[in-house]
């Protein structure tokens, strides 16, 4: 009996190891419309990564006002694991009105884009965001910011620890993807058996100069709320804590606590 139940066990671990990535990631397909067709004065970004994937992106200027672009702050906008840009126009709306500007953009196998999400992968995407921000509109450090959204965080905190922004604002972040991992499956060693591992708090915890914001909701049913503190004591970051909101409740995607959070840290780090 020890046996066969052993044997069950080891069927499941390593149907749970081969199936892990379609778990983690969970991308809308598009195609999705041209981004001035989105928000006025929206223009359509393709961004290309250091392994050659071309990716969807949509730049939305501060104000609606392409010429307010040249000298206003802009965020880089890193979504959590499900869905697409296009989930998070209300986000861009909301800020650009604060005269701020967005850069959304899809991972690799999110909005329609080619290839299949990985921790590398996606470090590769969100590089190839940084890289036509600084290059190719000629953003400066002092004017740049990044925005994560649950597994964002992981991406843009590894990302920080290579190009420091201005201010990050880190929303429903989690210390590492195994963590959150263990909440919701305690019985399996996902500690080795996870091929991504985002691990946040050590990432906010190298950085340096770097001022940090994080907002997570009490009753996140996703990543507990418990792991976002904990984010939060090593980067020394700011809380900004929403009572009784869940992982997906629509206030910790544009609410008024996450838009203001993120005006107030461009606005407490601008020259």
């Amino acid at each position: 009996m020890i046996v066969v139940l052993m044997g069950v066990f080891g069927v499941i671990v390593g149907g749970m190891y081969a199936l892990q990535r379609s778990l983690i990631y969970q991308p809308s397909p598009g195609p999705l419309p041209s981004a001035s067709d989105v928000l006025p004065g929206g223009q359509d970004v393709t961004l290309r990564t250091s392994d050659g994937l071309p990716l969807s992106a949509w730049f939305f200027p501060a104000n609606g006002a392409p010429d307010d672009a040249e000298t206003a702050p802009v965020v880089l906008v890193a979504q959590g694991n499900g869905g697409n840009r296009g989930g998070r126009v209300d986000l861009a709306r909301a800020v650009t009105r604060h005269g701020i500007s967005v850069l959304l953009f899809d991972y690799r196998g999110y909005g329609g884009n080619p290839g299949d999400p990985t921790e590398d992968g996606l470090a590769r995407d969100a590089r190839a965001a940084h890289d036509y921000l600084v290059s190719e509109r000629g953003v400066p450090r002092e004017r740049l910011y990044y925005f994560g959204e649950s597994l964002g965080c992981g991406v843009l905190s590894e990302l920080a620890t290579e190009h420091p922004p201005a201010g990050m604002l880190l929303r429903s972040p989690f210390t590492d993807l195994a963590a959150v991992a263990s909440e919701h499956y305690p019985w399996l060693p996902v500690r080795l058996l996870l091929k991504d591992r985002y691990p946040v708090a050590d990432n906010v915890a190298a950085l340096h100069d770097v001022p940090v914001v994080v907002v997570y909701g009490t009753a996140d049913s996703i990543v507990p709320a418990a792991l976002s503190e904990q984010v939060a004591e090593a980067a020394d970051a700011r809380r900004v804590v929403v009572e009784d909101a869940n992982h997906n409740d629509r206030v910790l995607f544009d609410g008024p606590e996450v838009v203001g959070a993120l005006v107030e840290l461009v606005a407490s780090t601008a020259d």
